[in-house]
């Protein structure tokens, strides 16, 4: 038998007082543990996070800035602002609404707005979450109300604050929008430019840049001076600082931080010049389309014009007008898309280009003072004579007068008084036979080529709006380049024609593919003439001419004078900037200069400044038809007194004189205060008649008043 020793057990109590005991140790340190944690947040750290938590139930909302005035020489506002209302949406209230009553809100919101429902719900969405569209997301603060609709009418923003309990989460609020006064009924849309949102590249760049001008609801300067100064326009935002509750619903106000509104850009623009520019131009061109073109038998199709108004002296921009043109309104509370078709339609001429800074037109006859410039100081003289034939064999190619007359031999200053074209195709095949008959010598001499460059062409003015084209000088260097781009193309046609292909086509590709690249002597003689492949913008145009009047100077064009802040104190003059001089004898431009007085007396102007008194203001003036292949012809009128430089130019338009000289003397007749034969300085359209050297006058109560009139200065 085996014995077994048995151990003591604890009785059923004892087991039961020692987990007891257990648990309440357990509880114990628990609730000491909680204590500690308490003492530890409430007492020895609670000022930081008493701190933290009012931070974090505050939140920043954008105050947006008012954007600053433009207003013309005299202080007159060319673009300011007016009071609107901004339909927003409080996204924080919005997403506690059910689906349904959602869909409800946008509808009836839709329904007032005539904004689409998609459109509302898209803008409702953050950028960077789910379905966010890149173009129609709010990439602003989530607390911030979301603008869905802008610039709607009073009785839209009344309803909807009147009827809150329709439209949940749906604010209505004041607004500051562009506005164009319109002085003298002025457009000047492509100086002007216009706003639209910023992107989010903007405001990425605006964030790593620390500019905090920018913010999500912002408005940018798209082209013309709202483009270019922008940074001067928009102002400093300012921040209201709102509390929310833990829902995220505002709950009160605490504090604010105003926003600083942005300059006032003075322009040397005219809105009296401007005014009758627009007139004029516009005036010519539906004149244009009423006449009949000789060559074809039907109208001028009169497709497009530009004119421009320098100061000679200085080179800033008086006037600059555009057509077709359109109502800078449109873009304000947002344009639609069938809107900007039309401002992109080639149909509709294509409204949103300039045609004073980026149309480019070959210049016709009033490219040949700037080539009378190179010749007398590169071997001619003012004795110097040519024929003045009614036409001139070039290699196996016979080249007309316009108006195929002769005139026997001419001085230079006949040869611009009557628009000769046979006497400057001699000057222009006289240097190509003396420097560069090789066509293939690439680098050959060329005076009229070098001087054409000198006055600027071929490039861009630096005019403080952006966007301008460069034109075009069609010299040997450029020829080449043409053809080594373009060989491919036209050698397929010369190599395989098309049944459709024309013969017109079908020759010239022939020919480009065989010679191309050689410049031969008829492009010497249609570049002396202003014809063939060089072009100008009409901006160029006066430049080159307000460089004759001035004695050489050739300035960068400017349209802003200064930047004034809101207070009225100058923050900066935008000074005229030389961007060099003629190499010319001034012997010769005095020569030009009194050549081109006598166009208006007995040249190509003459009948259409019969009556004017040349004698008080004389003009100077060259008249310009400009032949285009396939289009009929362009006319060109470029004038200039030693205060201004009048230019004109209609596509498509007819003859220079016969379209532009009626629109270009009645110019002249306004910046002077003409009337019939005699000159009434108090009705220039210019106090003083010359543009004004000082800026409007910033007085405290807010208004502008114009500056003091200048002294005369010499014609």
């Amino acid at each position: 038998m085996t014995s077994t020793t048995a151990r003591p057990r604890l009785s059923v109590g004892v087991q039961s007082r020692l987990r007891l005991f257990v648990i309440h140790a357990l509880m114990a340190s628990l609730f000491l543990t909680l204590f500690a944690r308490l003492w530890y947040v409430q007492v020895l750290t609670g000022d930081t996070y008493r701190a933290q938590a009012a931070n974090q139930s505050v939140r920043d909302v954008v105050v947006q800035p008012v954007r600053g005035l433009i207003v013309d020489d005299q202080g007159r506002p060319l673009v300011a602002n007016r009071g609107s209302w901004v339909v927003s949406i409080d996204r924080t209230l919005f997403s506690r609404l059910g689906q349904v009553q959602q869909d409800q809100v946008l509808t009836r919101l839709s329904r007032v707005t005539k904004v689409p429902i998609k459109a509302l719900r898209a803008r409702t969405v953050l950028c960077g979450e789910p379905n966010a569209q890149p173009k129609s997301c709010w990439n602003g603060s989530p607390f911030q109300p979301v603008p869905v609709a802008e610039d709607v009418g009073e009785k839209v923003a009344v309803a909807i604050l009147e009827r809150s309990e329709t439209f949940p989460s749906v604010l209505a609020a004041p607004q500051s929008v562009r506005t164009y006064p319109q002085p003298y009924a002025v457009n000047a849309a492509h100086l002007l430019g216009y706003l639209s949102h910023v992107t989010e590249g903007e405001l990425s760049a605006a964030k790593s840049s620390e500019d905090r001008s920018l913010n999500a609801a912002s408005q940018v300067g798209r082209a013309g001076l709202e483009k270019e100064y922008d940074a001067d326009l928009r102002g400093m935002p300012g921040y209201r600082r709102v509390a929310v509750d833990s829902m995220g619903r505002v709950v009160g106000n605490d504090g604010t931080t105003p926003a600083t509104p942005g300059n006032t850009l003075v322009t040397s623009i005219d809105a009296r010049v401007q005014g009758v520019v627009e007139r004029e131009l516009a005036h010519a061109i539906a004149v244009a389309r009423r006449t009949v073109d000789p060559v074809n038998g039907g109208r001028y199709k009169a497709d497009s014009g530009a004119a421009v108004v320098l100061d000679a002296r200085t080179g800033r921009v008086v006037a600059m007008a555009s057509q077709p043109t359109y109502d800078p309104q449109v873009w304000v509370g947002g344009i639609s898309s069938a809107q900007l078709r039309h401002l992109y339609s080639a149909k509709a001429g294509t409204p949103l280009l300039s045609r004073a800074t980026q149309g480019q037109f070959a210049p016709g006859s009033t490219w040949k003072p700037l080539m009378t410039v190179a010749a007398l100081n590169h071997g001619y003289t003012t004795n110097s004579r040519l024929n003045c034939s009614s036409d001139l064999l070039v290699g196996n190619r016979v080249f007309k007068n316009y108006e195929s007359r002769a005139y026997g031999p001419i001085t230079f200053a006949q040869a611009l008084q009557i628009s000769c074209d046979t006497f400057f195709y001699r000057v222009g095949l006289g240097y190509w036979q003396r420097y560069g008959s090789d066509p293939a010598d690439v680098g050959a001499k060329d005076p009229l080529v070098s001087q054409a460059k000198e006055f600027g062409f071929g490039s861009t003015t630096g005019i403080d709006v952006p966007g301008e084209s460069s034109g075009r000088i069609a010299d040997r260097a450029w020829k080449k380049a043409y053809y080594q781009a373009r060989r491919d193309y036209y050698c397929g046609i010369d190599r395989h024609p098309k049944p459709s292909t024309g013969s017109f086509l079908r020759r010239f590709a022939h020919e480009f593919c065989l010679e191309g690249d050689l410049y031969r002597a008829g492009d010497a003689v249609n570049f002396s003439i202003g014809q063939g492949d060089t072009v100008v913008t009409p901006l160029q145009l006066a430049r080159a001419y307000a460089a004759l009047a001035n004695g050489g100077t050739l300035f960068e064009p400017r349209v802003a004078k200064a930047v004034v802040s809101p207070q009225g104190e100058v923050v900066r003059r935008i000074a005229p900037k030389v961007a060099g001089h003629l190499k010319s004898r001034r012997s010769v431009l005095r020569y030009i200069d009194q050549a081109l007085t006598g166009t208006a007396k007995v040249g190509t102007t003459a009948w259409k400044f019969v009556g004017f008194p040349l004698d008080k203001v004389p003009v100077r003036s060259k008249t310009g038809t400009a032949e285009v292949y396939g289009k009929q012809t362009t006319s060109w009128v470029a004038s200039y007194t030693k205060d201004y430089v009048v230019v004109m130019m209609i596509s498509q338009g007819g003859t220079g004189s016969g379209t532009s000289g009626d629109a270009v003397r009645h110019i002249w007749e306004r910046l002077y205060g003409v009337r019939g034969s005699s000159v009434d300085s108090s009705k220039a359209a210019i106090p003083g008649t010359s543009a004004p050297r000082g800026l409007p006058v910033f007085a405290q109560d807010g208004s502008i008043l114009p500056p003091k009139p200048n002294t005369r200065g010499s014609r």
